[in-house]
């Protein structure tokens, strides 16, 4: 297998924007090719199949949600409060709507799970690990609430993410903002 970074990074980045676009049973090594504009074969040459590319687009999927560590440190200088638990999750909402091909593509991938127990595993492996990492940051910040409560605000957000990315509109008459302030409230206590 090749081992160019900045072209294994632009084919991963690639497989995200077919995966959002044409869902995963338009992902295939060839439209990747064809979406990061690189000769046919090229995918072949960094990832042995189709398995191999969706676990690594997990990966790669984080690395382009996690939130800058400079903005995340500058949101952490306020007081812990439920304010700034609703600021976290405001951010949460901006990051997926700047970057909906990476949430669309994680969508793809759950449903794609549903039907590959391979691929499963690999997710329930990865989401798991996200949400240990959310709950412990949550609680080594002090943020109030308890490990629970971190589930509980984790699935409401999922809910609002997915409605936000297939049917936006269902949600427009709610502002944001309101919506995840008296979530937190309601949540955390």
């Amino acid at each position: 297998m090749r081992q160019n970074s900045a072209r294994r990074t632009a084919l991963l980045d690639a497989s995200i924007e077919v995966l959002a676009r044409e869902g995963s049973r338009g992902l295939t090594l060839r439209a990747v090719d064809a979406e990061a504009g690189v000769p046919k074969g090229t995918t072949t040459n960094y990832f042995a199949n189709r398995g191999e590319l969706l676990a690594q687009v997990m990966g790669r999927v984080q690395e382009r949600l996690t939130p800058d560590p400079d903005a995340l440190s500058e949101t952490m200088r306020e007081k812990p409060s439920h304010e700034l638990v609703a600021t976290l999750l405001g951010q949460l909402v901006e990051r997926m709507r700047a970057d909906r091909s990476s949430h669309l593509a994680l969508l793809e991938m759950r449903l794609e799970a549903t039907r590959r127990p391979e691929l499963h595993t690999e997710l329930t492996r990865f989401f798991a690990a996200q949400l240990e990492g959310n709950i412990g940051f949550h609680l080594d910040a002090g943020l109030p609430g308890d490990r629970t409560g971190v589930v509980l605000l984790y699935l409401a957000m999922l809910g609002l993410i997915v409605d936000d990315l297939t049917v936006p509109d269902l949600l427009a008459p709610f502002p944001f903002e309101e919506l995840i302030g008296e979530l937190t409230r309601r949540v955390l206590g």
